[in-house]
C-alpha cells in the first residue's frame, strides 16, 4: 500500500529538505532588509527628526493670535513637512462647513496614522518571522546531520551544525534589530501624531466660520 508509515515519512523529510534552501534566501533577504531599513531610520533621523524643533506652546499661541494667517502660520513653522501638508490642506477649502472641515481633518490624521503603520509594518514582521525562520533553518539540516553521526561521517554533522548556527544567528539578530527599530519609530510617530492631532484643533478653531 502506498500510504505506508515510510513513505509518508519520506515524502514529509522530501519535502522538509527542499525548504532549506527556501529559509536560507528567505534569511539573507531578510538580513538585507533589515541592514536597509537600519540606513532609512538613521535617514528619517537626520531628514525629518532632527529637524522637528518647532515648540508646540508657541505655535498653538501664534495660531490663536492671528497675527498672520494660519496658512503663514503653518508654513513658517519647523514642523515636518507631512504635518504641514496635512494641517496645510485644512485652510485651503474655505468654502466648507465647520463639520465637513472637521470631517476632513479626522480623514488627515486616518490619513497619517495609516503611512506610519505602514512604516512599522515590515520591521514588525521581520520581528516575528525572523526568529521562526531561524528555528526552520536549524531543525532542517539537523536531520541528516543526525543521520550522518550515525553514520560516523563527522564532517556532514559538522556542516549541518554549522548552518544550523548560523540561520538560527540570522534570524535572531534580524528580529532583534527589528524590534529596536520598531520601538524607535513607534515613539517618533506617536508623537508626531500627538501633535498633529493638537494642531488640527487649533487649526480648525481658527478657521471655524459662521455656518
Amino acid at each position: 500500500m502506498f500510504f505506508t508509515s515510510e513513505n509518508l515519512e519520506t515524502v514529509l523529510h522530501s519535502i522538509t529538505s527542499a525548504l532549506q534552501a527556501p529559509v536560507i534566501l528567505l534569511l539573507l533577504l531578510m538580513m538585507l532588509v533589515t541592514v536597509i531599513l537600519i540606513g532609512i531610520t538613521i535617514g528619517e533621523y537626520f531628514t525629518e527628526r532632527r529637524h522637528l524643533r518647532e515648540k508646540l506652546p508657541a505655535l498653538v499661541d501664534r495660531l490663536r493670535a492671528h497675527e498672520v494667517s494660519t496658512a503663514e502660520s503653518i508654513a513658517e513653522s519647523r514642523l515636518i513637512k507631512h504635518q504641514k501638508a496635512a494641517l496645510t490642506e485644512l485652510t485651503l477649502h474655505p468654502e466648507l462647513s465647520n463639520s465637513m472641515r472637521e470631517e476632513l481633518a479626522i480623514r488627515l490624521i486616518s490619513e497619517e496614522q495609516s503611512r506610519y503603520d505602514r512604516r512599522v509594518k515590515v520591521t514588525d514582521l521581520i520581528a516575528r518571522l525572523g526568529p521562526m525562520l531561524g528555528l526552520m533553518g536549524t531543525l532542517i539540516p539537523l536531520g541528516p546531520g543526525v543521520i550522518a553521526l550515525g553514520k560516523g561521517d563527522t564532517s556532514t554533522l559538522s556542516d549541518a551544525l554549522l548552518t544550523a548556527f548560523d540561520t538560527t544567528v540570522a534570524g535572531l539578530i534580524c528580529a532583534a534589530v527589528a524590534i529596536v527599530i520598531s520601538g524607535i519609530r513607534k515613539n517618533w510617530y506617536g508623537n508626531y501624531m500627538s501633535v498633529l492631532e493638537t494642531l488640527m484643533g487649533c487649526v480648525l478653531e481658527a478657521e471655524k466660520t459662521d455656518d
